[in-house]
């Protein structure tokens, strides 16, 4: 459910939290100055704030009462600020310590999503001794590789060819020394916004890329977001059911976005979970908000309203 106008407290001092020194810092700098603009259109008191390494004492000093974290990729996704923001008593955005840094770990998440009976593509860890001829084998050409711990599809590769599995390997280790192999899923992609536990509008992706890489997110004009997604609601429907229990089995509550691929015969296959999602001009939870109805001034605010909550318990 979303707050109402009445049940909205004076905020007080906001800190956006944004930048970072993660991959997807230039990304987190463009969320953080959309919300801080949208936040204080509102009439909220936001200021923009670059994470360093001094932000607990600037954070102490300059009287701020609450964090709107916009910090993606490791360090501001992973549990790290959370816990840091926990320590000196600031409430914050989305979801917790054991949420985020659950749901950073793809390795993790995809091994408690089997446990629980949820669908999601086989997948090994890799390494530099990783025998590829026996990786190709027991997953099947064509493999996605990627980093274990990074978002926006930054490092990641379908590779067509075992030869080419080394190469890849090293391309996603560049940006984590965690890497995985996972059984390319053929289908569609969709990607499911969930807010404060309300499941907005499922956005079907379409790409002239492999998939919905890095360049497809944010440089591509021909990508194409389709909302309403056009699916029979009773699958639609599904899909959100499944992105609520992918959230709940991680513990990742406040505001997130499930990806996920639908194959040919309508079977939903988890990607990720997105705890800090993006909110550029490109990004998809405002475009799933705004078909709910709600501007993105509107959005920001129920985001921030997340931090009232305490983070949810996870429940195996």
């Amino acid at each position: 459910m979303f707050f109402s106008d009445n049940e909205l407290p004076n905020f007080g001092k906001v800190a956006v939290l944004m930048g970072g020194k993660s991959a997807e810092r230039v990304i987190s700098l463009e969320s953080g100055k959309a919300i801080t603009t949208a936040l204080c259109n509102a009439n909220i008191d936001a200021h923009e704030v670059d994470f360093d390494g001094s932000i607990l004492p600037r954070l102490i000093d300059d009287n701020f009462e609450r964090v709107f974290i916009a910090l993606h990729g490791r360090g501001g996704e992973d549990g790290t600020i959370q816990g840091a923001l926990e320590t000196i008593g600031l409430p914050y955005t989305g979801s917790g310590v054991l949420g985020s840094a659950l749901a950073m770990d793809k390795i993790r998440s995809k091994s408690i999503w089997r446990s629980a009976g949820l669908s999601t593509a086989p997948s090994v860890e890799l390494s530099a001794k990783s025998k590829w001829d026996e990786i190709a084998k027991k997953l099947s050409l064509p493999i996605m590789v990627k980093p274990v711990r990074e978002g926006s599809s930054l490092g990641a590769s379908k590779v067509m060819d075992v030869k080419n599995l080394p190469v890849a390997w090293a391309d996603a280790n560049q940006f984590d020394e965690r890497v995985m192999a996972e059984s390319w899923i053929e289908g569609n992609e969709y990607t499911v916004p969930i807010l404060n536990n309300v499941v907005l509008p499922v956005i079907k992706l379409e790409t002239s890329r492999d998939f919905y890489d890095y360049k497809a997110k944010y440089q591509d004009n021909d990508t194409r977001y389709i909302c309403p997604c056009n699916l029979d609601k009773t699958i639609e429907k599904n899909l959100g059911e499944l992105s609520l229990k992918a959230c709940q089995y991680l513990g990742v509550s406040g505001w997130a976005r499930v990806d996920m691929i639908v194959d040919d015969a309508n079977q939903a296959w988890l990607i990720e979970v997105n705890t800090v999602p993006g909110m550029t001009n490109h990004s998809l939870v405002p475009m799933g908000a705004k078909q709910a109805g709600l501007t993105f001034e509107q959005l920001v605010v129920q985001i921030l309203a997340t931090s009232l909550v305490l983070p949810a318990k996870v429940e195996l």
